[in-house]
């Protein structure tokens, strides 16, 4: 059996640095010199770890969705519909505006600017926020049938919270403060039905 180096790095720190620029400047604002650069590996390391640049991205949005994304997962288990709602639209004011970490969400800032070469991937983001509305829609959908949510279209409302969701992290990204993104999720949820 041949064994080559051993791998001087951390897998995990390259991912989540990798996942910070994708983060703040999107796929297109991030050159593999880029990755290089902030992750201190050289470019052959990168390659044999994580594939291509398209890969490596793909890796960074299920490493944001299973961390920093995971307050949408969280609030599924909420007891009533409308738990499920503040729980997702403050959980968006949180995520968006932490500290030390780019602000807005990576799906999001992600999808505001596209070329025509990584329209593919794109239109992966896409699906994927859609998946997170149809299992909203769902879970609305069940708090329906048990008697909550008379009248509402469980599907209009899963769109409304995850619009208010994307619209929190536009204007995170814009410079809003944490406050000011609680109080868009508070007035949100005045118009709750």
């Amino acid at each position: 059996m041949a064994i080559g180096r051993p791998r001087e790095f951390d897998p995990q720190r390259v991912l989540d640095t990798a996942m910070r620029l994708f983060w703040r400047h999107g796929y297109d604002g991030v050159s593999i010199s880029d990755l290089t650069e902030a992750t201190g590996i050289n470019r052959r390391s990168l390659y044999a770890q994580f594939g291509c640049k398209e890969k490596l991205f793909r890796d960074a949005v299920q490493h944001y969705v299973a961390g920093y994304g995971n307050y949408a997962a969280v609030a599924l288990a909420e007891p009533t519909a409308r738990d499920v709602a503040s729980a997702m639209v403050h959980g968006a004011a949180d995520a968006t505006s932490m500290a030390d970490l780019p602000h807005g969400c990576l799906l999001v800032q992600s999808a505001l600017a596209v070329s025509a070469e990584a329209a593919p991937l794109y239109a992966g983001l896409a699906e994927l926020r859609e998946a997170g509305v149809q299992v909203l829609a769902q879970r609305f959908a069940e708090a329906q049938a048990a008697g909550e949510l008379a009248g509402e279209d469980p599907g209009a409302l899963a769109r409304w919270i995850s619009s208010v969701c994307q619209g929190i992290a536009v204007q995170a990204a814009g410079g809003a403060t944490r406050d000011e993104l609680h109080a868009v999720a508070d007035r949100a949820l005045r118009a709750w039905p």
